[in-house]
């Protein structure tokens, strides 16, 4: 039975499982590395160390699960999107990658859409708005400040397709990534000529194109050498971290959507036809699965929130829970459940870093609102739990608006393990919500792609249907879903009211 490899070049480390034909996970690890900001706002990694991370983490899992070279019948990879590899014509790295949060590139994204000629006519080609974020605004931002290291310049590569060139020596991609440079015709899954065209940007600067299943070449002699694996081992497409963390949770057909609740959230649903939001609130990408579309929405911090609810305010709990050895959430989560449905009137914004879905706005900041005598600590906790909730009901919403089903929502991260924050979310989404039986993430999608891709299955859909499924479903409680019901257009009215004064804050900081 042969063992397929699933990399995940993340931002805080690289994790690498091992997966069986079945779908069972045998080992896996993670490597982690350092991130830098040289500048405020600037955000960096050395592409080196995301290679040497994924060597290390390799060579760990093969050791854990006591596989041989011969038994690896494939490797998928998957990696934080949008960021940008800057490569000179012998394939040496010219700078630090920036990363997906950077956000350096303000200027550029208003650049892109002057020559795009507008925001309306740039999605119409990209099916996207410009931000900070994306892989566009990078490269115009090393050609306005950094001349030279653009004049150098011969291919730019995201992170999983930066580990891909040292795995095979070949220069890929793939569509559910490339999606997140906002260079791609996501309509027709090809390299826009016209926006290339309208940028100044060479269509050889970018690698060529395949579907997330495709082979896009085998592990070259260095590299199996590095690993220990076998010369020739096919090497997928893989997918961006979104994509293929879908993958991983088995969004693999219309009307099943996730709600993932980590550091961030993100709110994704499959599509079999290209749907496109015409204010570009959410994202339009290809998916990992063939021919197939998605649409995302993210929220910066969701819980990201919660953690710094925990980090800065909570350090009694802390203390707490160390004492009792017991995860401090548990204790925060017990005084949340203390305070009723709606928080009595307090809202928490939860835009700590900004904000991307639904309002694209670098300069919202997290707030309270609604403070009184009455509110205690359990109220702040439950209001920043709702207030994070409530950020990815705007996601849900305007999928819905879109005409795009949301049958079932499928929960994963922090938000999902907590039994008091999946009722939440089944309130607050006003439907019913599961779990399932996978929680490896995009690891575990791009290994699923693997063993697609080399024969195990028929495609993809087929692998996640055989190995994944429902464990449990929470359903919304009438009465509290009416109470959110009444609160939801109270929050979504705060940042409308408030978005003036976020950006007159911002001229004091």
């Amino acid at each position: 039975m042969a063992v397929f490899l699933g990399i995940d070049i993340g931002t805080s480390g690289t994790k690498t499982l091992a997966m069986n034909e079945d779908g069972a996970i045998l080992a896996s690890a993670t490597m982690e590395y350092p991130l830098y900001s040289p500048k405020p706002g600037w955000s960096e990694q050395n592409p080196a160390d995301w290679w040497t991370a994924s060597v290390r983490s390799v060579k760990k899992v093969m050791r854990a699960a006591q596989l041989k070279a011969a038994d690896v019948g494939g490797i998928g990879l998957s990696g934080q999107m949008h960021g940008s590899v800057f490569l000179d014509k012998s394939g040496s790295v010219i700078r630090p990658a920036l990363l997906w949060n950077d956000q350096r590139t303000a200027a550029e994204c208003t650049e892109i859409e002057k020559l795009a000629g507008g925001r309306k006519k740039l999605i119409k080609m990209v099916a996207n708005p410009a931000l900070t974020g994306f892989t566009a605004p990078k490269i115009l931002w090393l050609r306005n400040n950094e001349k030279k290291n653009f004049n150098r310049t011969v291919q730019v590569l995201l992170p999983k397709d930066y580990v891909r060139y040292r795995l095979t020596g070949e220069f890929a991609t793939e569509v559910s990534d490339a999606s997140g440079t906002l260079l791609l015709d996501v309509v027709k899954r090809r390299w826009s000529k016209p926006l290339l065209g309208k940028l100044d940007l060479d269509a050889s600067l970018f690698p060529r194109l395949h579907e997330s299943e495709d082979v896009t070449g085998g592990l070259s002699p260095i590299a199996a050498k590095a690993m220990g694996l076998k010369v020739g081992t096919p090497v997928v497409g893989g997918g961006g971290d979104q994509a293929a963390s879908a993958i991983g949770n088995g969004i693999v057909r219309k009307g099943v959507v996730s709600a993932t609740m980590g550091t961030s959230g993100v709110v994704f649903a499959h599509s079999d036809e290209v749907q496109v939001d015409p204010e570009g609130r959410l994202h339009t990408f290809c998916h990992a699965v063939r021919g197939k579309w998605h649409v995302m929405g993210c929220v910066l911090s969701a819980g990201g929130s919660l953690q710094w609810f925990r980090n800065e305010l909570c350090q009694a709990e802390v203390a707490a829970a160390k004492k009792q050895k017991v995860d401090p959430y548990e204790l925060i989560t017990q005084q949340a459940a203390k305070a009723p449905a709606g928080s009595e009137g307090l809202f928490f914004l939860p835009y700590l870093t900004g904000e991307r879905t639904p309002h694209a706005d670098p300069n919202a900041r997290g707030s309270w609102v609604g403070l009184s005598l009455r509110h205690g600590k359990g109220h702040m906790a439950r209001s920043v739990m709702e207030g994070a909730t409530y950020a990815m009901r705007d996601s849900l919403e305007i999928a819905k608006g879109m005409n795009i089903p949301v049958k079932e929502i499928r929960l994963s991260g922090g938000g999902a393990r907590s039994q008091y924050w999946r009722q939440m979310q089944a309130d607050i989404y006003g439907q019913p919500v599961v779990t399932i039986n996978a929680e490896e993430g995009p690891a575990y999608g791009v290994a699923l792609l693997a063993a697609a891709g080399t024969g195990a299955y028929k495609d993809v859909v087929e692998a996640c249907n055989a190995n994944i499924s429902v464990v449990t479903k929470t359903a919304s409680k009438a009465a509290v879903k009416k109470k959110y019901n009444a609160a939801y257009p109270v929050y979504q009215q705060l940042y409308a009211s408030l978005k003036d004064d976020f950006a007159n804050i911002q001229t004091l900081v």
